[in-house]
């Protein structure tokens, strides 16, 4: 990332970050303006966490039909179901953060990796960031992993970036929090559950989102794996159309998550939700 005073601000200046931001902005007005919104606002909260579970669980290997997901009970009988359940405690969690996160971002980021770990993890890499030469199991991310020193100093740098704040949208700083992390994957597994759930977390503590109805892992999700790479690849680059490139998917999957909570309302409106 840039070494000038405030590099979040410098990428919100990139070319059509601007126009990735007004129309998430926009998006999101839509949901908060809707008449259901209004009176049923905790329903429409818990559907889009729910969603939000189901499609981050999709984009780490584990695409289960969202009734499915509603269905079940049993989330530690065989892989696909741990991560299903893996990323139900993480949204489930990430309310719950949102003070600690101010004030220290490696705090919750541990947290989050316990959360995701459960009862079935070795725990003596659970919490932590990965030491050493030690194993990363990340089904979604197939590039180089950074070495354990790098890692420490990026996320140093990165929790430095997010407490002194800054001028910088709110879809900037979530869109670096997630790629750094997916970039530096720092814990032994779950990387991928626990970089959207940071997202997550900086969408709603931004006062962005703040009833957390606007799931940015839907939209992931709904735009495939195969764009949410290429778009990874971009932020991994380093290069401003990189950078803007994954701001901008970014900035979809965030508006896609509106348009489904959208869809939850017009539903409910109609009394068939």
């Amino acid at each position: 990332m840039s070494s000038a005073s405030d590099p979040l601000a410098a990428l919100g200046a990139l070319p059509g970050v601007a126009e990735s931001v007004d129309s998430v902005r926009k998006a999101v007005d839509r949901v908060y303006g809707h008449r259901v919104m209004r009176r049923r606002s905790p329903e429409i909260a818990s559907e889009a966490a729910l969603r939000a579970a189901r499609g981050s669980a999709a984009l780490s290997g584990a695409d289960w039909a969202l009734e499915e997901v509603r269905r079940r009970t049993d989330f530690g009988s065989e892989p696909q179901a741990r991560t299903v359940g893996a990323a139900l405690r993480l949204t489930a969690e990430a309310g719950q953060l949102l003070s600690i996160w101010r004030q220290s971002p490696l705090r919750v980021l541990a947290r989050l990796h316990l959360v995701a770990s459960g009862s079935t993890a070795d725990g003596d890499v659970v919490g932590r960031p990965r030491l050493g030469d030690e194993p990363v199991d990340e089904p979604l991310v197939e590039l180089e992993l950074p070495d354990a020193q790098e890692v420490a100093g990026r996320l140093e740098g990165l929790s430095g970036l997010v407490v002194a704040g800054g001028s910088a949208p709110a879809l900037v700083t979530a869109a670096v929090v997630h790629g750094e992390l997916l970039a530096l994957r720092p814990f032994a597994s779950y990387n991928g559950l626990i970089a959207r759930t940071a997202e997550r977390i900086v969408l709603i503590n931004s006062g962005l989102d703040p009833k957390a109805v606007c799931p940015a892992e839907v939209g992931h999700a709904e735009q495939g794996r195969a764009a949410y790479l290429a778009a990874f690849e971009g932020y991994v680059s380093g290069t401003p159309e990189g950078m803007a490139a994954w701001i901008a998917h970014c900035g979809r999957a965030v508006g896609l998550g509106a348009r489904e909570s959208t869809a939850v309302c017009e539903a409910l409106q109609r009394g068939a939700a």
